[in-house]
C-alpha cells in the first residue's frame, strides 16, 4: 500500500512520481511496477548529496551538500522539497542552475528535507 509522500521511480523510463491519495496497492509505468525510492543520508562519494539547510531571514535555505552538487545536463539535481506537516514545498531545478532554493518557511515547523539526483536518486537531510 502506498502511503502520502512517498516518492516512487519507473526503472524504464525514469519517471518520479509523489503519492498524493495514499492506498494503491502498487504504481505501474512503461508496465512494469515503480521501485519505492528510499532516502540516503550520508555521503560515501566526493560528491555531495545530502541537502543541508540553514535559517535565513524570512525563510530557510537549502543547500545540496557541503560541496557543491554539479548540475550538469544528465547529472543534476531535479527537485528539493521542504516537507512540513501540512506542505509540500518543491523548487524545481534544471541544469546550470545552483543547487539551492529557499522556501518561505521556518526552520521549526520543518517535519523532512529532501532532494532527488537524476543519477544518484533520493537523499535526505539528518533529524
Amino acid at each position: 500500500m502506498t502511503n502520502i509522500r512517498e516518492l516512487y521511480v519507473c526503472s524504464v523510463c525514469g519517471n518520479v512520481v509523489e503519492v498524493v491519495n495514499p492506498g494503491a496497492p502498487a504504481l505501474v509505468c512503461c508496465n512494469k511496477p515503480m521501485e519505492k525510492l528510499q532516502a540516503g543520508v550520508v555521503d560515501a562519494s566526493l560528491e555531495k548529496h545530502v541537502p543541508v539547510y540553514q535559517e535565513v531571514e524570512g525563510g530557510v535555505k537549502v543547500s545540496v551538500g557541503s560541496v557543491q552538487h554539479p548540475m550538469e545536463e544528465k547529472h543534476f539535481i531535479r527537485f528539493i522539497e521542504v516537507l512540513t506537516k501540512n506542505e509540500v514545498l518543491r523548487a524545481e531545478l534544471l541544469p546550470g542552475q545552483a543547487p539551492e532554493a529557499f522556501f518561505l518557511v521556518k526552520a521549526e515547523d520543518i517535519v523532512e528535507v529532501r532532494e532527488y539526483c537524476t543519477l544518484h536518486g533520493l537523499w535526505k537531510a539528518g533529524k
